[in-house]
């Protein structure tokens, strides 16, 4: 067996590899020329070069390939270039499923996000089920992820095609660190003076690349499964990371309107300027409002979706960005 894997040089796409290769599947990464290969060194897997948007690349690489997943996708929350950040996510995600239509694909595993999920109004964890209103979803990213999902449940109806939800994934292989990874980074190098009020579902990378491996084998087509952990509030996470790490967690809470205030001047000092942080843009704050707590006993019950505790996945990003110098060691290790 043989199988596709697009976004393979990616933080999730480099565990989803591992995990193939566990499991003694032959395994084919589809990666844009030039990129970042740090993640996949020392693995043995067969490089194609090329785009999601670019047909010609996506034949080749799914040629031979029964069973492929689409991971790849823009991780970024500015506002600086929303076009492509459609065009990977939505464009290059038809294109794909498209491809993998024309070459006859047995299965593919298709990673979508929480981010193109309802949210309970009364705060509590939402599952699969819960509604989505199009019209308050905050920022392109979200908005992206959302449509491209929409997408993925259009072409179920002709390809076998399982959806998972990753919610707020840490651990090993976040080589160019994601959001969640940059606060964990921050934190270690004591960059997080204070903090927002927000909450996340913490899980864990390698059980998200196993839960990928489970909606192969186990997944119904057309169905969406949260592969998602433990819900906690940012200071909870802190706390933790502050045991790990043997530093202060923050004590000062942000409040929310002049935070607010203060991104929308970053973001136009990043349009303009060309500085400031990535991290403090509106989206992200309006975002921060809304705790996202999410119920994963779906993808528990029907794929055998394993539950790392949080601390245990924070632990393992923490010596992972130590290890290899993203931050500084423990001074008590």
């Amino acid at each position: 067996m043989k199988a596709l894997v697009t976004g393979g040089t990616g933080f999730l796409g480099a565990n989803v590899v591992r995990a193939l290769l566990e499991e003694g599947v032959a395994v084919r990464v589809l990666a844009r020329a030039g990129s970042d290969r740090r993640a996949l060194q020392g693995l043995d897997v067969e490089i194609v070069e090329g785009d999601l948007c670019d047909t010609p690349s996506l034949k080749r690489a799914l040629d031979g390939c029964p069973l492929a997943f689409h991971v790849a996708a823009m991780y970024a929350f500015s506002t600086a270039r929303p076009q492509q950040v459609y065009r990977v996510n939505v464009d290059g995600t038809r294109e794909v499923l498209d491809a993998a239509y024309r070459a006859g694909v047995e299965r593919l595993v298709y990673t979508s996000s929480v981010a193109a999920l309802g949210m309970r109004e009364d705060g509590g964890p939402a599952d699969e089920e819960t509604p989505v209103r199009p019209e308050t979803i905050i920022g392109h990213y979200k908005h992206s992820k959302y449509l491209a999902e929409q997408v993925a449940l259009e072409y179920s109806r002709r390809l076998p095609v399982v959806i998972v939800n990753p919610s707020f994934p840490v651990g090993p292989w976040d080589v160019k660190p994601t959001p969640t990874g940059q606060v964990i980074v921050d934190f270690l190098r004591g960059r997080m003076p204070a903090y927002v009020d927000t909450g996340m579902n913490v899980v864990d990378a390698q059980d998200v690349a196993r839960g990928h491996v489970l909606a192969a084998q186990r997944g119904r087509p057309g169905e969406r499964y949260i592969l998602g952990g433990e819900n906690m509030t940012m200071r909870e996470m802190l706390g933790i990371l502050a045991e790990l790490s043997d530093r202060s967690a923050p004590r000062v809470r942000l409040p929310y309107a002049p935070v607010l205030a203060l991104s929308y001047l970053n973001a136009l000092s990043l349009r303009f300027l060309g500085r400031g942080s990535g991290r403090l843009l509106p989206e992200t704050i309006r975002m921060s409002r809304h705790k996202m707590f999410f119920d994963p006993r779906k993808a528990v019950a029907e794929l055998g979706f394993p539950q790392t505790p949080a601390r245990e996945a924070l632990s393992k990003a923490v010596r992972w960005f130590q290890e290899h110098g993203y931050a500084p060691p423990t001074a008590s290790a």
